[in-house]
């Protein structure tokens, strides 16, 4: 039976969803005022993960993830930029796209956008100003009175009194009280017209957390199975979700709340407002391929699989450390795996869940998504592939990873493209291995093979270590057939 972590409780809690057989799953996703990095690639792998299993353990799911496609950064990059918030958003939701298709991230079933449920969010307002929850301050924005609500802070744990405001909420003169938060912001003077909506409380629009409350309930009703999110939410904006939406309706917001863990640089969180982040695309793009002014671009799939893997092997709710030796294990790791699959042709019949490694990484999954001992089973499947050449281990190894995402290119495709993370001491991408493109490297080897149809084995030897120079290996296979990789 599938078990989850739930933040709410602190504790692993089987899994039952309200409705039997169905689960509705929100995630709260991207403000879309600039490009995703590594930080946002671990959120959105590891629910990607999520909702994977959850379909392959034969439940109907509703997947939403949001977008807030008005905030505070949004307005400053259009500022900053001299273009329309909708030119801003929607360059930025592409791009996000690109990212998630080369990570091979799944489309959610629902990706609503903040400014599509404003009318939504006004009735939440006018139902927590009704109970006593919200007041409008002589600024003109719309608070909540965090006080008035008995259960605020048993997300985070933590008691008012300990409480601060968290980083998106501006405190004012204006507040009853320092950890109010706002609901509705007044219009400024400045602010650019489409970024104002009229109101009850006079033009303005909405605060960041009223979003997700309106979102969510719209689209999957009350209570979530599984509300989900970064680390960095827990505090203040799930902690307000809750407030505003059991607040103004009553009852749980969420049965289940999951928070993936931190990626770290140097013990610092990855964040933009920090400085210390890499983007996906500067991570995975071609180089050549890679521009500022276009939303999309062409992935390196090598690069691209090894950054999924590289997050997929660790638990989702487990800090992981960003380093390049870290990315470097990771693709020499998922090489490996793809080693297995070109040495051993994959038997393509469905997986046999009685046997061991299929046992083990269905209890791995089942424990609180532990993807990290689903690849454990995973190595063992491929190292039983090489060691008996079993065409079925190799195709429970390539039909259990589907299942996660993973080793679904083809073996001989996938080590045709140079790698900037490959094996210590080759050649980069642009160096030797890269500058041979794939005419260059199979008109070698067919020298190669002339040189010992005539029997020069010197030539044929001097041809092979040429090739390994330049990062390129080659596999001898019967019949008189060679394989080739990049190192």
């Amino acid at each position: 039976m599938l078990h989850i972590y739930n933040t709410l409780s602190r504790a692993k809690e089987p899994f039952k969803p309200a409705t039997a057989g169905q689960v509705g799953m929100y995630v709260c996703g991207m403000t879309v005022y600039d490009y995703c990095h590594l930080g946002h690639a671990r959120m959105l792998v590891a629910f990607d993960v999520v909702q994977r299993w959850l379909r392959a353990s034969g439940y109907q799911v509703n997947y939403v993830r949001n977008i807030t496609d008005i905030d505070d950064k949004i307005i400053r990059r259009a500022v900053e930029t001299h273009r329309r918030i909708g030119e801003v958003t929607e360059f930025y939701i592409d791009a996000m796209h690109a990212d998630e298709r080369a990570l091979g991230v799944q489309t959610p079933d629902n990706e609503p956008r903040a400014t599509q449920y404003v009318g939504e969010m006004l009735d939440i307002i006018g139902r927590l100003r009704e109970k006593g929850l919200a007041y409008q301050a002589d600024d003109g924005d719309v608070n909540y009175a965090v006080r008035g609500f008995e259960g605020y802070g048993k997300l985070s744990g933590k008691t008012l009194d300990d409480l601060r405001a968290g980083e998106r909420v501006a405190v004012g003169s204006a507040k009853r009280d320092p950890l109010d938060f706002v609901l509705w912001k007044s219009a400024k003077a400045e602010e650019p017209e489409d970024t104002k909506w009229q109101s009850p409380y006079g033009m303005g629009r909405p605060g960041w957390h009223i979003e997700c409350s309106a979102m969510s309930r719209s689209l999957l009703g009350l209570p979530l199975d599984i509300h989900g999110g970064g680390p960095d939410l827990k505090f203040p904006h799930h902690e307000n979700e809750i407030a505003q939406t059991e607040g103004a309706f009553g009852g749980s917001l969420a049965n289940v709340w999951m928070h993936c863990g931190p990626l770290m640089v140097d013990a610092d969180k990855m964040s933009k407002s920090l400085g210390n982040f890499r983007t996906i695309r500067q991570t995975v793009a071609d180089a050549a391929e890679l521009s500022d002014t276009e939303a999309s671009y062409q992935a390196n799939p090598r690069e691209a699989e090894m950054l999924r893997f590289f997050i997929v092997r660790n638990h989702y709710r487990s800090p992981q450390n960003y380093t390049p030796d870290n990315l470097l294990d990771a693709q020499n790791a998922l090489d490996r795996l793809y080693q297995a699959l070109q040495n051993v042709a994959p038997d393509p019949q469905g997986i046999d869940w009685n046997e061991p490694q299929a046992q083990a990484f269905k209890a791995a999954m089942d424990d609180d998504f532990n993807s990290s001992g689903a690849v454990a089973a995973l190595f063992e499947l491929a190292s039983e592939a090489n060691r008996t050449r079993s065409a079925r281990s190799a195709g429970q190894l390539k039909a259990l990873a589907g299942l996660i995402g993973l080793l679904q290119q083809d073996p001989a495709d996938y080590f045709k493209k140079s790698t900037r993370y490959g094996a210590r001491g080759a050649q980069p991408a642009g160096a030797a291995g890269g500058a041979l493109d794939e005419a260059a490297i199979e008109a070698r080897i067919a020298a190669r093979a002339a040189a010992k149809q005539a029997r020069d084995f010197a030539l044929a030897d001097r041809i092979r270590a040429e090739l390994h120079a330049a990062g390129i290996e080659l596999d001898d296979k019967p019949g008189g057939v060679t394989q080739w990789r990049r190192a």
